[in-house]
């Protein structure tokens, strides 16, 4: 099975050099100076699973090598367009897509492009950065990705290979029957967060120090499952208490990546994970008063970034 990965960043060069490892047939679609770095130096992972350097395949453009059984996208939500336009050339009659995005707007835009049949879900829970010299850093104690068909019907071929390849490269998870509802519970987790961090400039456990902080937080929670089980995929109150627990351990510095990129004044996935929240929840009928004050802040941070503002006084 022919694997094409796009791009060879943090979770992307993870997830194709542990396959690769494992004996996978993998290419990377990078950009010249990307490719440049890997001819000199390989695909470097350092990890608290093993570290590894390893000679990789990679192509410039989609067209190359193609069509591949799985294309793998591992990009950010904002930047799905031109993902879209790069590997578009890879595709094939019976490539299958696996995108490992946040939130769900990502699949009605590909399956939007390429149709329904070829766009499965999927979804990564790897904690892994590139460095600024181009090393995959996993200093986290878990690696997963879980991928499955969206309507619940028996894996197809490519997708059992991948669940082959990926539990021998290592890495936990593969094959979810329910991935919709898998994809649902880490955007519940995910928006929750982010929205918050962001919104209050600190970690989950920085947030629990304000008086009404974990009633905030536990709002939120209970604004994303709303939206969530209008769509028919409540997590249901098992699922929920593991969120809850999770957001309101008292000490905690986990903080969303979103803040991270933000502090920096980065680009940030704004519209997908927490605008498009606002937007189901408005056609569900779902109010979202914490989300829709997040959203305004991001969307302000951002408006300020695109006139050169961000890091400046605001006069």
């Amino acid at each position: 099975m022919k694997t094409l990965i796009l791009g060879a960043g943090a979770i992307g060069g993870y997830v194709g050099g542990r396959m690769q490892q494992g004996g996978a047939d993998v290419t990377f679609l990078v950009r010249p100076a990307r490719r440049d770095a890997l001819q000199r130096s390989g695909l470097v992972i350092k990890s608290t699973k093993g570290d590894v350097t390893q000679k990789v395949k990679t192509v410039l453009g989609g067209a190359e090598g193609g069509p591949y059984d799985v294309v793998m996208l591992t990009c950010k939500a904002y930047d799905l367009d031109s993902a879209i336009e790069a590997v578009a050339p890879a595709i094939g009659p019976d490539t299958t897509v696996v995108p490992m995005l946040n939130g769900m707007r990502h699949i009605d835009v590909l399956a939007g492009h390429f149709g329904e049949r070829p766009v499965v879900g999927g979804l990564a829970r790897v904690g892994v950065a590139l460095s600024p010299t181009g090393e995959v850093l996993h200093t986290s104690p878990f690696a997963a990705i879980s991928f499955g068909e969206r309507d619940g019907k028996p894996a197809r071929p490519a997708l059992v290979e991948l669940d082959a390849a990926v539990k021998k490269a290592g890495i936990d998870g593969g094959l979810h029957k329910n991935i919709v509802q898998d994809l649902w519970d880490k955007w519940i987790m995910l928006c929750t967060l982010a929205s918050m961090c962001c919104l209050m400039r600190g970690t989950s456990g920085d947030i629990l120090e304000a008086d009404e902080g974990r009633a905030i937080v536990l709002e939120t929670v209970e604004e994303c499952r709303k939206v969530a089980a209008a769509a028919g995929c409540d997590p249901g109150e098992k699922g929920m208490n593991n969120v809850r627990s999770y957001l309101t351990q008292k000490g905690s510095r986990f903080a969303a990546s979103m803040l991270h990129d933000l502090e920096k004044g980065a680009m940030v996935e704004a519209d997908h994970v927490v605008g498009d929240m606002i937007v189901r929840g408005r056609k569900a009928g779902v109010a979202t008063p914490n989300l829709r004050l997040a959203y305004a802040h991001l969307q302000v941070y951002l408006a300020r970034r695109a006139r050169g503002g961000v890091g400046k006084p605001a006069l």
